[in-house]
């Protein structure tokens, strides 16, 4: 069970309606040409009858099998054609639908006319919009499998596993919007670097990148800088998630960040996000791809639909939110059903977002019953690595298409990657008489993904 991975453009739809429309308008060139096939194979048949000098030929039968053949052929790329189609028209009822949902507060008309051609196509055939309930309903029973049969349930532990990801759905704050930004303003953080290295290059996959969290002197973000061949800079950022279970602390990844990021409010961690893509060099403009675990998602999420940046890869594993990107902007996320902090996203949007080339993969990430599920099993980041390289393996293309980006990287003359690690300001009364605060505790995401807590 645990090896079952699922990989799909995103929410209900597995493959891009415009792939699957292209696939469609193909097969049904092969059936023409299979059509034309036949035809002169009938016609050579009927030719060579009418010969009373080919009448004893022993050729006949086998040029009957072929014709039959090619016609059967044809059939087959025509049906197929024809499903291939209609299963087009579905995803795309899907999409507009969950597009107007997510621009309904934004823009009203614009939601509005993609409502009504979501409802002309679905009227076109009553097999649409059969097929929409069909795929609609098993994306929503099925996107928080495992989740309520973890330890304890039947207790007030198993329902409150349970009912996290319902809420979240409930709620509607686990897809970010069209036109949605960040509100009010962060408390004051200081950031600084703590190390300055040299990477060999960059990435050249996907269970590598997420390897590449910053892991020393605190550090949450980590910068890498590219200079690329004509002396522009590119950058790849990578956010840790949750550091501190507390509320307000020194440690700005905590769970007030984590509430504020979710209301959709301006956190701590964000502006030090922010805050150290400025320190590394990064300006208004400059192409920023995002590599997010957990609360870092949240952060890049809002990174990715800000218009500070160019964005144009944005990767998370166990992101509590699912962003609304553009479709030049690639979003490739990893999901587990059993995870309490990804079902905050609510099982995301119905219609997917981001590119042709975006794709969520997602799978039972423990599906044993045990201690480890207090622990969060299915959340850490070895549990997620886990899943990359199952991504990495199976052969998807559009897990291929991730090639581009570790290639353009490694076109660069130069790399540098800094650490920075951020603080709060803490206001004056909270600090203890005759020296600074004592630092938080490292907890939370830390805590879970240590070895020996396993």
């Amino acid at each position: 069970m645990s090896d079952d991975l699922d990989i799909r453009y995103g929410g209900a739809i597995s493959v891009d309606t415009e792939m699957l429309r292209d696939i469609g308008a193909r097969l049904a060139g092969v059936a023409g040409s299979l059509a034309q096939a036949a035809a002169a194979a009938g016609n050579a048949q009927a030719l060579l009858l009418g010969s009373a000098a080919c009448r004893s030929w022993d050729g006949f039968d086998t040029l009957g099998r072929s014709y039959r053949r090619l016609d059967e052929s044809r059939i087959t790329a025509e049906t197929t054609s024809a499903s291939t189609l209609l299963m087009a028209d579905a995803y795309e009822v899907v999409e507009l639908r969950a597009q107007a949902e997510a621009l309904a507060a934004s823009d009203a008309a614009a939601a509005a006319a993609l409502q009504a051609r979501a409802d002309e196509i679905a009227g076109s055939d009553p097999r649409v919009q059969e097929l929409v309930i069909a795929l609609t309903q098993g994306w929503v029973v099925g996107r928080f499998e495992g989740l309520d049969f973890q330890v304890g349930f039947g207790t007030p532990i198993g329902a409150l596993f349970g009912g996290v990801g319902t809420a979240a759905a409930l709620l509607g704050k686990g897809v970010i919007p069209k036109g949605a930004t960040l509100q009010g303003k962060a408390d004051a953080v200081r950031v600084r670097p703590v190390v300055t290295t040299t990477p060999k290059g960059p990435p050249t996959s996907l269970p590598e990148a997420l390897q590449r969290f910053p892991n020393s002197g605190g550090a949450q973000v980590r910068v890498e800088k590219y200079t690329m061949p004509d002396g522009t800079n590119r950058f790849v950022t990578y956010v840790k998630g949750t550091q501190s279970l507390l509320f307000g602390g020194s440690n700005p990844w905590d769970m007030k960040s984590n509430l504020e990021l979710y209301d959709r409010q301006r956190s701590a961690s964000y502006q030090a996000t922010l805050d150290a893509l400025k320190e590394s060099g990064a300006e208004p403009g400059d192409r920023v791809d995002l590599v997010a675990y957990s609360q870092g998602g949240a952060i890049a999420s809002h990174l990715a639909m800000d218009d500070v940046y160019d964005v144009g890869v944005e990767i998370t594993a166990g992101s509590p939110v699912e962003p609304t990107l553009d479709d030049d902007q690639t979003l490739v996320q990893l999901r587990h059903t059993d995870d309490v902090v990804s079902s905050l996203a609510g099982g995301g949007s119905a219609g997917g977002t981001g590119s042709p080339d975006s794709f969520t993969a997602e799978r039972v990430g423990d599906p044993g019953l045990g201690l480890q599920d207090l622990l969060l099993e299915p959340h850490r980041i070895e549990t997620y690595v886990e899943t990359a390289e199952m991504v990495e393996e199976s052969g998807d293309p559009r897990v291929d298409g991730l090639d581009e980006l570790w290639e353009d990287l490694g076109q660069a003359t130069s790399v540098t990657a800094t650490d920075y690690h951020a603080e709060r300001v803490l206001p004056e009364e909270v600090v203890a008489p005759g020296g600074p605060t004592t630092p938080a505790p490292v907890v939370g995401d830390e805590w879970w993904n240590r070895k020996d807590v396993r």
